[in-house]
C-alpha cells in the first residue's frame, strides 16, 4: 500500500508516525507546519491524485534529461495548463454553428 505524505499530514500533527514521516521527508523544518495546516486540510475530501505533472522541454546544455513540473492541485497560483474555455468564435465552433442553422433551414423546408 502506498502513503503519500499529505495521507500521513491528514492524520494530523499529533499523530507520532505522521510527525515522524514529516521530518524525515521535509528537509526544511518550516513546512512541516504547512503540511498539516494548508495542504492537508486541502485534500481532506480527497483519496489520490493530489498532484499534476506539466513536461517541460529537455535540458539541452548539459544531458539532455526529460524535465517535468509538479503542482499540487488546487493551489492558489495559476495553473500549469489554463482551462481551456468554449469559444464560438473559433473556426471550427464557426462552421459547426453555420451547419445546424442551415440544417435547421433545410428540415424546415421539407417539413
Amino acid at each position: 500500500m502506498n502513503i503519500d505524505l499529505i495521507d500521513y499530514g491528514k492524520k494530523g500533527d499529533t499523530d507520532e508516525k505522521a510527525m515522524k514521516m514529516a521530518s524525515f521527508w521535509l528537509t526544511e523544518k518550516d513546512l512541516v507546519p504547512k503540511l498539516f495546516k494548508v495542504l492537508a486540510p486541502r485534500f481532506e475530501n480527497q483519496s489520490t491524485g493530489y498532484t499534476r505533472m506539466a513536461r517541460i522541454p529537455n535540458r539541452e546544455n548539459l544531458d539532455r534529461a526529460k524535465m517535468a513540473v509538479l503542482e499540487y492541485k488546487g493551489n492558489p497560483f495559476p495553473p500549469l495548463y489554463p482551462v481551456k474555455k468554449e469559444n464560438e468564435l473559433t473556426l471550427l465552433n464557426q462552421l459547426l454553428k453555420g451547419y445546424r442553422e442551415e440544417r435547421a433551414r433545410v428540415l424546415a423546408a421539407e417539413a
